[in-house]
């Protein structure tokens, strides 16, 4: 997998972030990088929300 050094200096996940605001992050993640998958309990509630 190789990782997006670039976007992820630019695109630091916020303190303390919201759930919408780590979905946002990921999903933004999933596009730019691969440098590893959406998963866990974060994954099961974005699919809950219908966000993936």
């Amino acid at each position: 997998m190789a990782i997006n050094a670039e976007w992820h200096r630019k695109n630091r996940m916020p303190k303390n972030a919201t759930f919408e605001e780590r979905a946002k992050w990921h999903l933004a993640h999933a596009k730019n990088c691969s440098c590893r998958p959406i998963s866990g309990k974060l994954k099961e509630e974005m699919k809950r929300k219908g966000l993936l």
